[in-house]
């Protein structure tokens, strides 16, 4: 028979120990954070449904989104023992420089609109954790803005061509001597994607107020606050628009874009250049014959065709026939660590997240954004141990298999 007794003072004092109090309102919901999809949740809160809709959402019934990241869902691990992973190094050499992580900052438009804070709070995560940073033509901080704020990060350019070639022209020139020393030049945009998030929610950029978003307003005031009391949403490559994303793509974007685009590009820019929104291994094989140093497999996080080609099931096949010539870079729903050690063993060169490093910002500004490096990068350490292996460099296909 079970004796009983009281417990000791001492002893409850072992077992009650409450939690820290944080008083800080942003510290305490981003350490409560452990996960990008727990960033993810803040964010929905933190944000009104439109502008959250605008970075979660993707085209028409959005299975191409759905169907990349079931694509990492379905990736089977598979791992060693005893092989000593106390240090793990996740460094990458991408187009001839290192970054200390296997992933960039991928290139998203109108980023102020999620965070007053926006491209410059993502460019000092970057040059902190020396990870490339991509600034998009349709940024909301000037080229020489991001520039100057941070000085020391690698900087990319994401062009997409327009109709006026003389302000493409530009850009490239602004950015070169701004220090950018790649362009990725997006090619999976001749008109906008039905994005019918946006469409329901009357999305407009910058966002006015109608009722409906007034509403809304009304339960995010420190979203509109911030938007109302910072220095009007200004773009990276012009000065303003009012109007929907899809009639600003479809006013600006040329449809007749080609491969003497493409030349004209590579004639024009005295740095690498890398194609975004490659969707068969016979368009990447074409590109790097025009000269493009590397290819990004990507169908824009499906925000542009649905039911496009997954990019993680186009990696062995592209890198087949690319044959070493350029890199081979990956995007589209990358939501972990895991995520990116499987396309690292799968072969890409690198990865570029997007929708992941945006709910950081909504969730808490620069700190949001260094919470999903952090998440992101505790997630590859643990992976890699898991799996045995201590350099991304030793991680293989066969480590990760496609099921």
């Amino acid at each position: 028979m079970t004796r009983r007794r009281l417990p000791k003072p001492g002893e409850l004092r072992e077992i009650l120990r409450p939690k820290p109090l944080v008083l800080n309102p942003v510290e305490r919901r981003l350490g409560n954070a452990h996960t990008i999809a727990d960033l993810r949740a803040v964010a929905r809160r933190r944000t009104p449904r439109a502008v959250f809709d605008y970075t979660d959402g993707a085209a028409e019934l959005e299975d191409s989104l759905r169907r990349a990241r079931q694509a990492f869902r379905n990736v089977e691990f598979h791992p060693n023992v005893l092989r000593g992973v106390a240090d793990v190094d996740t460094s990458v050499t991408v187009l001839g420089r290192r970054s200390a992580l296997p992933f960039a900052f991928a290139p998203t438009g109108f980023t102020r609109m999620m965070h007053h804070e926006g491209e410059l709070a993502v460019a000092h995560v970057a040059q902190r954790e020396n990870i490339p940073f991509s600034l998009s033509t349709m940024g909301t901080t000037s080229i020489e803005s991001v520039a100057n704020a941070a000085p020391e990060a690698r900087k990319w350019f994401q062009l997409y061509v327009w109709r006026d070639r003389g302000a493409g022209q530009e850009l490239m020139t602004r950015a070169w001597e701004a220090g950018y020393d790649t362009l990725l030049l997006t090619v999976d945009t001749p008109v906008g994607g039905a994005r019918m998030r946006d469409v329901r929610n009357g999305l407009t950029i910058p966002p006015t107020l109608t009722l409906r978003t007034f509403l809304d307003g009304a339960t995010h005031p420190a979203w509109w606050f911030n938007l109302l009391t910072t220095a009007p949403l200004k773009f990276a490559s012009f000065d303003s628009w009012h109007g929907t994303v899809a009639e600003l793509i479809n006013a600006l974007f040329d449809p007749t874009l080609s491969y003497e685009d493409l030349a004209w590009v590579r004639r024009t820019w005295p740095g690498k250049l890398v194609v975004k929104g490659i969707q068969n291994p016979g368009d990447a094989k074409e590109v790097v014959a025009y000269g493009a140093d590397g290819v990004v497999l990507s169908n824009h996080g499906g925000r542009q065709l649905d039911r496009a080609p997954t990019p993680l099931e186009l990696l062995r096949p592209t890198l087949d026939v690319v044959g070493g010539q350029a890199e081979v870079w990956l995007d589209t729903g990358i939501l972990s660590g895991g995520d990116i050690v499987a396309a690292m063993a799968q072969g890409a060169n690198v990865c570029l997240v997007g929708r992941a490093y945006l709910y950081g910002l909504m969730a808490g500004g620069e700190r949001g954004v260094q919470r999903c490096v952090e998440i992101l990068r505790t997630e590859i350490i643990r992976t890699m141990q898991l799996l045995g292996v201590r350099r991304i460099a030793d991680l293989r296909a066969t480590h990760a298999t496609l099921r």
